[in-house]
């Protein structure tokens, strides 16, 4: 079900009958669309969680991909959407979950202190200057005081993700670093890419559920 946040941002939702959980979803950099819309719906019925995936780009869906890597990200807005939309769920324990800019988007959110987890598959740890919110960036908020505990899934072949920020990562003591070396960016959440890998995204998917049990 589409509903609108505070801010008139689209969010997708779904809500169980006696959900255990919230989780609130951060998509790619192509914002909420079909895949998203059923990632919700599979995550709300096989877990049993009240799901919201937030629209990444508000009024600028149609915006073309060389633009959305170029251009700003407005990531301000996006935490207070998050939040929103954690606050319309209105579960007990609200997690936030996000994929490639939207990972990074969930190391973020870590530090605002409103979630009580924090996923991250294959997120930027140091985003390009077009992206930074300078002593906001996902290093900084992860390093803040009360910051969630955070499950980072990383491709040993993401060239989003070079060595040295895998080992700064590591190196939080709130953040577990779930490494798979022979993937790539983006192997987990969408079937029809060229870099999925089906083993390795069934695994990450479990301890995906596991880390949120």
């Amino acid at each position: 079900m589409r509903i609108a946040l505070p801010s008139g941002t689209a969010a997708e939702v779904a809500v169980p009958d006696g959900p255990t959980r919230g989780l609130v979803l951060a998509p790619d950099i192509m914002g909420l669309r079909p895949l998203f819309d059923d990632h919700v719906a599979r995550l709300a019925a096989e877990h049993s969680w009240a799901v919201a995936a937030v629209e990444p780009y508000p009024g600028r869906e149609d915006l073309p991909l060389d633009e959305r890597l170029s251009g700003r990200f407005d990531a301000t807005r996006m935490l207070t959407d998050l939040i929103d939309a954690a606050d319309h769920l209105g579960q007990d324990r609200t997690a936030v979950l996000g994929f490639c800019q939207g990972g990074m988007t969930a190391f973020r959110a870590a530090g605002t202190l409103r979630f009580d987890k924090a996923v991250s598959f294959y997120g930027m740890v140091r985003p390009p200057a077009q992206w930074s919110v300078p002593g906001a960036d996902p290093l900084d908020m992860l390093a803040k005081s009360g910051a969630s505990p955070t499950l980072a899934i990383v491709a040993g072949k993401d060239r989003w993700a070079p060595p040295a920020d895998v080992e700064a990562l590591r190196a939080l003591p709130n953040v577990e670093v779930a490494f798979y070396p022979e993937a790539d960016h983006g192997f987990v959440h969408d079937a029809s890419r060229d870099t999925h890998r089906a083993a390795d995204a069934a695994n990450a998917w479990r301890r995906l559920a596991e880390f949120l049990a």
